[in-house]
């Protein structure tokens, strides 16, 4: 008896020839390979980067310093352009990166005791510019040959020959007394050049002399011959507005008390 025939045993089920098979785990190793090649090449790119960026930056002649400029803030100009470049040193023609900023500020302050603050401003390429601001005498202490200049701070940072005009002197010869414990010289001339600052600008030029024997016991003696008993440097401001109020009611007085700005008093004419 016959078999089956080809079409009862399911159709014609022809075998294909099969190719050779790949293992498994290939794929997942090309993709780490080429992970691996992404990220060594990275590493080289960066490297090649890092490395051109130093030598731009403090090899190259691109980024060094060419120039030095000054720029005052605020207040007085009395130091000139060339004396702030002498004194603060700046090494033009080195990388601009190299620059320490902190030093030159420091030489500055050191060797010109005049600025009050230093700002040291990089201008990439090739500019350095100092922002600087003077310090403005508020009182002048009698010395041998002229006077010391005193600024809010209390701080001398200068001598001068003559009078400044606007700049009262101080006469400072402080007694035995209950403050003295608590406010040396040193003290009381903070405070009284910081008083000095704040007076208004129309006070301010009628005072010729600020005479001080204690921390409490303040006179300030003006234009035409005019004296003001002012007490402590405290409320520096309530004491010139009550001034101004006496001496527009009294204007002729010769004396006048504004050491309780609330109860000021006037005497002589």
């Amino acid at each position: 008896m016959a078999g089956p025939t080809t079409a009862e045993r399911g159709g014609d089920r022809r075998q294909r020839p099969a190719g050779p098979r790949q293992p498994a785990g290939r794929p997942a190793r090309l993709l780490g390979l080429r992970r691996r090649t992404a990220v060594l090449l990275l590493a080289v790119l960066a490297v090649l980067l890092g490395g051109f960026g130093a030598w731009a930056l403090y090899g190259s002649n691109w980024l060094r310093i060419e120039r030095v400029s000054v720029h005052w803030q605020q207040g007085p100009r009395e130091l000139t352009e060339e004396q702030i470049i002498e004194a603060a040193s700046v090494p033009v023609g080195s990388p601009m990166a190299s620059l320490d900023k902190g030093a030159v500020r420091d030489r500055l302050l050191e060797r010109l005791p005049r600025l009050e603050s230093v700002e040291v401003v990089r201008g990439w390429p090739h500019g350095v510019t100092l922002k600087v601001t003077e310090r403005e005498p508020e009182l002048l202490v009698p010395r041998s040959g002229g006077y010391t200049q005193v600024d809010d701070d209390g701080v001398a940072f200068a001598e001068t020959r003559s009078r400044l005009p606007g700049v009262p002197v101080l006469e400072m010869a402080l007694e035995d007394s209950p403050s003295r414990h608590r406010f040396d010289e040193e003290r009381v001339l903070r405070h009284v050049a910081a008083m000095a600052a704040e007076l208004p600008a129309e006070l301010r030029d009628q005072v010729r002399l600020i005479r001080v024997t204690s921390y409490d016991a303040l006179t300030l003696q003006l234009t035409g011959d005019r004296t003001v008993r002012w007490g402590s440097p405290e409320d520096a401001r309530a004491k010139a507005e009550a001034l101004a109020r006496v001496m527009d009611a009294a204007g002729e007085a010769a004396y006048f008390d504004v050491s309780v700005p609330s109860a000021p008093a006037v005497s002589g004419g």
